[in-house]
């Protein structure tokens, strides 16, 4: 497993309703949908849940991103699935914007995680690539 923790060296923007990491969680999403990839977006709750299928929705039209929450669409789900649990079919891809390492995380080939610039969520992220570590997967970071 190649795990790909992202730095984010900039707070949340003022004013806005999504997190700096939901944001580029949701473009990473987009990217490997593109590049022909079935993505899993793990979050800690519902509310999460339905704030990152919104942003999802507020891409422009040249971005469209087919995707849907866990229970809902097709049984098999779209190219890109959010939920809490684990996915019912076969993703290579965990974008993790949740604050734990689900525990079916051996599923995955690749995983993205990020290191908010706020303390509390960077403690979070720290505990995490430890955790990924001690996995045995392989780690790199990337500031962004």
């Amino acid at each position: 497993m190649h795990a790909l923790f992202y730095l984010l060296e900039h707070a949340d923007e003022p004013g806005s309703d999504v997190p700096a990491h939901f944001d580029l969680g949701a473009r990473l999403a987009c990217e490997q949908y593109r590049q022909g990839q079935r993505v899993f977006i793990f979050v800690d709750n519902r509310d999460d849940a339905h704030l990152v299928d919104q942003h999802l929705w507020a891409f422009d039209a040249d971005s469209f991103v087919p995707h849907n929450l866990q229970g809902e669409g097709p049984r098999a789900g779209t190219a890109v699935e959010i939920g809490q649990t684990p996915p019912v079919s076969r993703r290579s891809v965990l974008i993790n914007l949740a604050s734990s390492v689900p525990d079916f995380i051996r599923r995955f080939d690749t995983v993205f995680d990020f290191v908010p610039a706020d303390d509390t969520r960077k403690h979070q992220a720290r505990a995490r690539y430890k955790q990924l570590r001690d996995l045995g997967a392989q780690l790199a970071t990337q500031k962004v």
